[in-house]
């Protein structure tokens, strides 16, 4: 649980820049590896999302684009680029806190993750924090329609 309040804090940075609220951290043997949150917004380009800056940060701690030993925690499920970055990455596990139901594959729209056709699959547990991570999202949606509305 301690891992996902730090993705929690990073998605409270997201929020704090207009982002949408997402954190992520990647743990290796018990210890915080990695870190991110999006910044989609803040660097003109779609690839920030807070899984693909962790991964990249992971890889250059582990001098590896391997990942097998790491487990990701981040606080919305995961997106099809970055669904498809960590199965590219060999991540064995990740854990997320809400689903995101539009865009979601790792079960609510598609689940790359689990798909066996590809050559390696991903343990998913969610659930974790998932009132708090969802209450983050809803908050920031809510502001974005108050600032649209107040236009």
């Amino acid at each position: 649980m301690i891992y996902m309040r730090q993705a929690l804090q990073n998605a409270q940075k997201a929020f704090e820049l207009n982002e949408i609220p997402v954190g992520c951290v990647i743990v290796c043997e018990n210890k915080i590896i990695a870190e991110g949150f999006n910044q989609r917004n803040c660097k003109n380009n779609v690839l920030f999302h807070a899984e693909i800056i962790a991964i990249n940060e992971a890889c250059s701690k582990l001098n590896s684009w391997r990942l097998e030993n790491c487990i990701l925690y981040v606080t919305v499920e995961p997106c099809a680029m970055c669904a498809g970055a960590i199965l590219q990455a060999r991540i064995p596990k990740i854990i997320f806190g809400c689903k995101n139901k539009k865009a979601g594959c790792a079960g609510s729209v598609l689940n790359i993750l689990d798909e066996k056709k590809f050559n390696h699959q991903v343990q998913i547990i969610s659930g974790l924090l998932e009132n708090e991570c969802q209450e983050i999202m809803s908050k920031f949606f809510k502001n974005l329609r108050q600032k649209e509305f107040d236009k």
